[in-house]
């Protein structure tokens, strides 16, 4: 329950940290918030919860094939919010950018022995 309530209170202080430091510097935000802090904690949690390094492996491989599609939405966010579009909507049209890549890019994996659909 100890490890539990430290993986709530670390995830929870490093977001608020990234946001804080955002609002100050768009760039450190962006450089801060762009380095793989979660897959770094989640791989961190799953070594202390002894998952093995197969599971660790593992979920470094796929977070890689998962970001790729991640890729072109923060291109298309900032284009969208420079022509005026709402942020609503801007973030609307990126996920479903992204949605799409994450298709394409699961169907291109596939042809390579990677099965990134669950």
């Amino acid at each position: 329950m100890t490890l539990l309530i430290t993986k709530y209170a670390v995830t929870a202080f490093v977001i608020v940290l990234v946001s804080e430091l955002a609002k100050r510097s768009d760039r450190l935000g962006a450089l801060i918030s762009s380095l793989p802090f979660v897959t770094i904690m989640v791989m961190v949690w799953l070594h202390l919860e002894k998952q093995g390094t197969e599971k660790l492996a593992s979920h470094a491989f796929y977070t890689f094939w998962y970001v790729i599609p991640t890729l072109p939405m923060f291109l298309l966010l900032p284009w969208l919010l420079h022509k005026g579009t709402g942020f609503w909507w801007a973030l609307l049209w990126s996920a479903l950018l992204t949605f799409v890549c994450f298709i394409a890019t699961a169907l291109v994996a596939k042809k390579f022995g990677v099965d990134l659909i669950p």
